[in-house]
């Protein structure tokens, strides 16, 4: 029996959809709201000790991290086969997974805190927003969050984002032009799935033309993406139509902004566009 703790919007969570869905795996889903701090429950902070999702629990034994329950899933479930077998492949698609945990991650959501949350804690009480604040717990994330309050856009945080996100699509141009269709090869792999919800963040907040304007490779693997059957009947089932308008809407207000910091950075650091 799987139960999977989840919030439909969460990045993390979709990469475990999206495997599950590819596995014709059924499970029970749990959902866990995060606007009401369901995540910081003290039953729930015995599963997951940093109050995150999603958390998988199998036949009563509990995994946590998704880029972790993805390869879980695919241990335990083995066909179709995400993971290459090849040990050169699997290295390859674990620098996928090792970018988007230690980099995409954290850009995703300093670029979704300014666009959206950021109105949202505006219109909060200061004291409102210390509880907030306070409920994240981890000082580097509070810090973060406090930096693209303050600043939005301008948060040296949000430019450490743009910076990643460059590095990924240059990467994935790179590798793209080598075989494909997707990032591995011809056979899509947990690369592809841990980057797709990524990128579909950007997409969806309206920014994601900002960086596959002049890459033709990354822009046809996202073309293939949005129809590929265990994404489109996953994250759009799983994200509200208010969500999507929101998401949208907030990014469509900080577009120039971004998009003017990512020439800031390229020119900084005299780096070619593509």
């Amino acid at each position: 029996m799987l139960q999977l703790y989840k919030f439909g919007n969460s990045i993390c969570t979709q990469k475990v959809f999206i495997t599950l869905a590819e596995k014709e795996i059924g499970y029970d889903p749990i959902h866990v709201d995060l606007f009401k701090n369901e995540q910081y429950k003290p039953e729930y902070l015995k599963l997951n000790p940093k109050g995150v999702v999603p958390t998988l629990i199998h036949d009563g034994n509990v995994v946590v991290e998704s880029t972790l329950i993805c390869e879980y899933l695919d241990q335990v479930f083995p066909k179709p086969r995400l993971v290459p077998e090849d040990p050169l492949q699997q290295t390859r698609m674990r620098l996928w997974s090792k970018l988007v945990d230690e980099a995409l991650f954290a850009a995703s959501r300093e670029l979704s805190f300014s666009a959206m949350f950021r109105e949202k804690l505006k219109n909060m009480t200061e004291e409102q927003r210390q509880v907030r604040f306070k409920n994240i717990g981890d000082p580097d994330r509070r810090a973060r969050y406090e930096s693209c309050f303050e600043l939005g856009v301008a948060s040296p945080y949000v430019l450490q984002g743009i910076a990643a996100f460059e590095k990924a699509f240059k990467t994935m141009e790179k590798d793209l032009s080598h075989k494909g269709p997707w990032l591995l090869g011809e056979t899509i792999s947990l690369a592809d799935i841990n980057m797709m919800p990524f990128v579909a963040r950007l997409a969806y907040l309206n920014l994601l033309d900002i960086w596959l304007e002049e890459r033709p490779r990354s822009a046809a693997w996202w073309k293939r993406v949005e129809t590929y059957p265990s994404f489109s009947s996953q994250i759009r089932a799983n994200v509200s139509d208010a969500e999507m308008s929101e998401m949208r809407a907030s990014g469509s207000r900080i577009y120039e902004s971004v998009k003017g910091r990512r020439q800031e950075y390229l020119a900084d650091f005299n780096i070619p566009g593509k």
